[in-house]
Parts: structure tokens; sequence; C-alpha cells
């Protein structure tokens, strides 16, 4: 599979606020803005999980179907690697 500049971004982005959330915690701030600062990483996260593993089914699905294959299986398997990540 192939890498979007776009998906690199957004992994760019969350590395950003996990070290920011590093800085937080040697600064000593405040319980709620350090919990607040974690979850915006941990869905920037599960929305680049999404971005990748829907962009990989559908190059996938598109591959299985020239080759006149069943795409069920594969499409399966991304929905439960979605529903392990939450």
């Amino acid at each position: 599979m192939e890498y979007t500049p776009q998906m690199k971004n957004r992994m760019k982005r969350v590395e950003g606020q996990v070290k920011a959330v590093l800085r937080m915690m040697e600064e000593g701030k405040d319980c709620r803005e350090l919990v607040g600062q974690m979850s915006a990483a941990r869905n920037a996260m599960d929305r680049a999980i999404g971005v990748v593993v829907s962009s990989n089914l559908e190059q996938c699905v598109r591959q299985q179907i020239e080759n006149g294959e069943d795409s069920e299986e594969m499409i399966q398997e991304a929905v439960n690697m979605l529903v392990k990540t939450r």
C-alpha cells in the first residue's frame, strides 16, 4: 500500500499532540488540560486509522473485483480492524 502525504501529515499531527502531552507533564499542567490533550491525540489517531483502513480497503476491493474474486472476506477483515481499535 502507498501511504499518501495526507496520511503522513495526520500522523505528524498526532506526534505533535503526543509531544505536547509530554511537555505538559513536564510543566506540571493541570490534569484536565492534560486529559483534554490526550483525548485529542487519541481522536486524531482514530481518524488516521480510519483513513488508512478505508484507503487500503478501497484499493484491495478494486483489485479483487478486477480479478473476479469475492471481496466480502476482506471487507469483514477491515471492519474487524476498525472495531479492534475502539
